[in-house]
C-alpha cells in the first residue's frame, strides 16, 4: 500500500470499454505523479491509501480490470512531516 496525495482529476473521454465510467485521479507518490482509479470519491488535496498490482484490479471492481493503481481509502488525518527532525542551521 502507498500513501499518496491527490493532485487533480484526470479526464479521459476516449478509453477502452473495460474502464467504464470510473474516475481517474493524478496522485503524488513522493515526487512522482501517477494515475490512479478512484474507487472512493476523493478530491484534490486528500491524502489517500493506494494499492497496486492484482489488489488494484480487484479494488477497482474486477480482477480483469486494467488498473495497476487504485485509491481504496481517504486518510482522515496525515501529517507528512511528523517524525522528521527539524532542519538545523549549518553555522557554528
Amino acid at each position: 500500500m502507498l500513501i499518496c496525495k491527490v493532485v487533480k482529476p484526470l479526464v479521459s473521454t476516449n478509453r477502452i470499454p473495460d474502464f467504464e465510467h470510473k474516475h481517474l485521479q493524478v496522485v503524488l507518490d513522493g515526487s512522482t505523479q501517477k494515475v490512479a482509479v478512484d474507487a472512493v470519491g476523493c478530491i484534490p488535496g486528500d491524502w489517500v491509501i493506494c494499492v497496486g498490482s492484482s489488489a488494484a484490479r480487484e479494488a477497482a471492481g474486477s480482477k480483469s480490470y486494467p488498473s495497476d493503481l487504485t485509491i481504496v481509502g481517504i486518510i482522515d488525518h496525515w501529517d507528512p512531516d511528523a517524525g522528521k527532525a527539524p532542519a538545523t542551521s549549518g553555522g557554528g
